[in-house]
Parts: C-alpha cells; sequence; structure tokens
C-alpha cells in the first residue's frame, strides 16, 4: 500500500513537472492542483480546467475593470494559446495555506515568464485563490490577483 501511494505521488509530481494534467480522484495535494490549475489554463487544457474551474467561479484580475466567471476564464486561456503564447516560468515564491475543512485559501506571491512571438515577459504580484474541495477533489472557484508594477 505504502509502495503504491509512494508511486502514485511520485507520478503526481512527475507529471506537474512536465506540466501534465494531473488524475485528481482521492489525492489530497492541495499546492499540486493549484499548479495544476495555472498550468492548466496557459497550456490551454480545456480537460482540466473543466474539472479544475467549476461553473460559480469568480475572478478578479489586476488591471481588469470587468470580473470574469468560468466562461471568461476559457476564453482567455484559448486567447493566450491563439496568440503563440507558452509559459516559460511558473513560481511561487512565498505560499501560506489556510485550511477549513474542505475551503482552503491559499495567499501567494507569483511570478510567470511567457513568451508570445518570440517575445518573451515576466508578470509578478500577490494572488488570493480559493479551493473547495468538491467530490473528493479540490476545485479553484475563485481568486483575486493584483500585478507588481514592472
Amino acid at each position: 500500500m505504502k509502495t503504491r501511494r509512494g508511486v502514485m505521488m511520485a507520478g503526481l509530481l512527475l507529471a506537474g513537472v512536465l506540466g501534465g494534467t494531473l488524475p485528481l480522484c482521492g489525492q489530497d495535494d492541495l499546492l499540486t492542483v493549484r499548479e495544476a490549475v495555472w498550468r492548466s489554463w496557459f497550456a490551454n487544457d480545456t480537460n482540466a480546467l473543466a474539472r479544475l474551474v467549476p461553473p460559480d467561479t469568480i475572478v478578479i484580475s489586476s488591471g481588469e475593470v470587468a470580473w470574469k466567471h468560468q466562461a471568461e476564464v476559457f476564453k482567455s486561456a484559448a486567447e493566450f494559446q491563439a496568440a503563440g503564447g507558452k509559459l516559460i516560468r511558473l513560481e511561487f515564491p512565498r505560499t501560506e495555506v489556510q485550511r477549513f475543512g474542505d475551503v482552503a485559501i491559499v495567499w501567494s506571491s507569483y511570478l510567470v515568464e511567457t513568451e508570445t512571438k518570440g517575445k518573451r515577459s515576466i508578470s509578478s504580484g500577490r494572488v488570493t485563490e480559493i479551493f473547495v474541495r468538491r467530490d473528493g477533489q479540490w476545485t479553484n472557484p475563485g481568486w483575486h490577483t493584483d500585478a507588481e508594477k514592472q
């Protein structure tokens, strides 16, 4: 049992490092799921996003007047990919987690490096993310980002 679980966890971590889609059934690694949400958005992995970002999602992003919901999150991921965007680097230099049963709040600083049409750009800031455990898996129904001035 311990060996099987160890192999499964190693596989999940490796998949996360390589940017793969993570199976979420029965796994409780909140920060792995958090990273999967970000990587799925940058990869426009609509299957993973549908599992991770539920219909009742609310997003507030730095520099944007309108709030987003699931459809707008999916649309922005598709637009990023359609423009030729790709994720180069994703880091969370500082993270703190507050867990309240099936709800967790993840407070982080982030750094994202992307490339679009041969041009690289770096953005960084803070993010507050809400996670809710539904049907045995973590979902991410809300977040708020603020960006540092570059």
